[in-house]
């Protein structure tokens, strides 16, 4: 028993310093090189589908709180800023059955305006998503709204991708 436990120390030891010695740093390192404590978040409201823009704010202040370990406030308070317009989204059929379509490809466009600790930057981005769809009009509704939400979800981890992989390039 004594040496099934010397082992397992010994296998837990070696296995944290491969961890620290291969310089892995989790994307909030990164980006905290990019982005100030405070984060000042405003999402531009889209005319055609307004229902998103709630939805695309309290995804945003998640992702400040949860990866870049910051505080969302307001905007004479804040070190940087994040604003985020979404220019609706485009629905293409991929597949039909019977004359219906059953397969659609939703494209979501996402604009990032960005005030940061190097200055300003604008990133857009096209997140897509496939998706099936039912034959009833009610499920097709709600399946359109739950693409484009998926769509916007990818959009803004791609957006903090591409925040972490920007800081961690610009040493």
């Amino acid at each position: 028993m004594k040496k099934l436990l010397t082992i397992n120390s010994l296998l837990f030891t070696l296995i944290g310093l491969l961890l620290v010695s291969c310089g892995y740093k989790p994307s909030s390192h990164y980006i905290k090189k990019t982005f100030e404590d405070t984060v000042y978040v405003e999402v531009v409201v889209d005319r055609v589908e307004p229902e998103n823009a709630p939805f695309v704010k309290d995804e945003m202040n998640r992702l400040v709180y949860n990866r870049f370990k910051g505080h969302v406030t307001s905007k004479e308070q804040a070190g940087s800023s994040i604003r985020i317009s979404y220019s609706g989204s485009t629905f293409t059929p991929l597949a039909y059955e019977n004359g219906y379509v059953t397969r659609y490809r939703a494209n979501v466009k996402v604009r990032f305006d960005m005030k940061t600790k190097q200055g300003k930057e604008t990133k857009r981005i096209n997140a897509v998503v496939e998706s099936d769809i039912d034959a009833s009009a009610l499920s097709s509704s709600q399946a359109r709204i739950e693409a484009i939400r998926l769509g916007l979800e990818k959009a803004l981890d791609e957006f903090l991708a591409y925040v972490s992989a920007k800081s961690a390039n610009s040493k």
